[in-house]
């Protein structure tokens, strides 16, 4: 088959380490001949590692795509709030489209680019990856053949981790909504999407509670600085300190987040001018570090979604529960547990652990998003737009039911936004 050539926007953790190392693997399937990045350093490394020729390395998304299509496709892994314009712009030059989630951080903007998505005779995806991972897949498949009977109820955990929450989400790009997107869309429309699927239903209301409960100011230890590295008198004690996170033998990620140089001196210096090395109790996040979802899907199905960032395991957990039988899995050990009540019988599914992000999610996406650019029929097209608007409509929803503190009705929410994604 022919090989695709790409253009990535932007060269960041994603960009450059899972899609751009997808394609130094699969030299003969995908070939990225263009880059958009407004860090110099990462710019360069991305040019060098993929050979790209001067004329297609740009500063912004804007400035590449106001060339004439030169790619087959472009891969969107800029900011959120980046995400609409730069997807119209990629449309309008006749692009294939890969993008990261969130499709937006601005509903209406969600809405208004499935509406046009229908008109564009391309593929348009959405990192979705967990579709893609033989761990959900597997449970999809259990809950198809009726293994468990009629599914009746969903408990699934999202297990964010005590240092991936300071990283991510109190020092990080994505620790303030105003200026990235709530916590709930950022992290978990992810884990909306999974319930969306494995409930076979559209979501038709839901509930939700949580806070911003411990990363704030009058939590500081006394004496506190405003960076770790000043003499913080509690950095014994302080399992969020800096240092222990980024000052240690290992520089892949998150490390390898702060500095594009990973020798120690370097990343001292990162922690000491930039936001990593701020007191995850003098920075200026405003997103949730827990909350609870409840929905009812339009088939009887109801789920609880708890997010959680205070827990040692970085990992996700669920259980499945219907009328002939429950499922239990952990992601992170790849293993689903089957009980059958007639017979009281269990079987456990090991599965095969592997080297690519989000157990193997991020490059079965690649290869699945690779083949419908070749014109492969048998490739699934699991993340299309069409089919992942729902679940930031539920996320969206469920950070509108926080804050009022009510049920919403998903159909009245969209309507209510002047849309119809349902």
């Amino acid at each position: 088959m022919e090989k695709v050539t790409a253009a990535m926007l932007g060269a960041g953790d994603r960009g450059m380490g899972v899609y751009g190392s997808y394609a130094l693997d699969h030299p003969r399937e995908l070939q990225f001949i263009g880059v958009a990045e407004p860090d110099p350093s990462r710019r360069s490394r991305f040019q060098s590692m993929h050979q790209i020729h001067d004329d297609n390395v740009f500063f912004s998304w804007e400035e590449l795509l106001s060339r004439p299509q030169f790619a087959d496709a472009v891969l969107i892994c800029v900011q959120d709030h980046m995400h609409y314009e730069a997807a119209v712009k990629a449309m309008e030059r006749g692009y294939h489209i890969l993008m990261e989630k969130p499709i937006s951080n601005n509903l209406e903007e969600c809405i208004a680019l499935e509406k046009l998505a229908k008109s564009y005779d391309k593929v348009f995806s959405v990192c979705h990856v967990l579709r893609y991972t033989d761990f959900f897949s597997m449970l999809k498949k259990l809950v198809d053949e009726s293994s468990i009977g009629k599914l009746i109820s969903i408990q699934h955990n999202e297990n964010v981790g005590y240092w991936h929450q300071a990283h991510s989400f109190v020092r990080g790009n994505w620790r303030n909504a105003e200026q990235s997107s709530p916590m709930i869309l950022a992290k978990c429309c992810h884990d909306m999407d999974i319930l969306l699927w494995l409930a076979g239903a559209d979501c038709r209301t839901l509930s939700s509670f949580g806070s911003l409960a411990h990363f704030k100011s009058e939590n500081a230890p006394i004496g506190a600085p405003e960076r770790c590295l000043d003499g913080c008198p509690a950095e014994r004690d302080c399992p969020y300190h800096a240092a222990k996170i980024y000052l240690t033998d290992n520089t892949d990620w998150p490390t390898s987040v702060i500095s594009s140089d990973p020798s120690l001196e370097a990343r001292a210096k990162a922690l000491m001018e930039g936001p990593y090395g701020q007191c995850v109790y003098r920075c200026d996040n405003n997103v949730v570090d827990h909350q609870v979802v409840n929905m009812e899907f339009a088939n009887g199905v109801t789920a609880v979604f708890t997010m959680c960032a205070f827990t040692h395991e970085f990992s996700r957990t669920i259980k499945l529960m219907g009328t002939k039988g429950e499922i239990r899995g952990h992601m992170g050990k790849n293993e689903i547990e089957f009980t059958n009540f007639n017979t009281g019988a269990k079987q456990l599914f090991q599965l095969a652990s592997s080297s690519s992000g989000h157990g193997g999610g991020d490059a079965n996406m690649m290869y699945d998003f690779v083949r419908l650019l070749q014109g492969d029929r048998n490739a699934g097209g699991k993340t299309a737009i069409s089919r992942s608007v729902q679940s930031h409509v539920m996320a969206f929803a469920a950070e509108a039911s926080r804050l009022q503190k009510k049920i919403i009705n998903l159909e009245e929410f969209v309507n209510s936004q002047g849309g119809n994604a349902m």
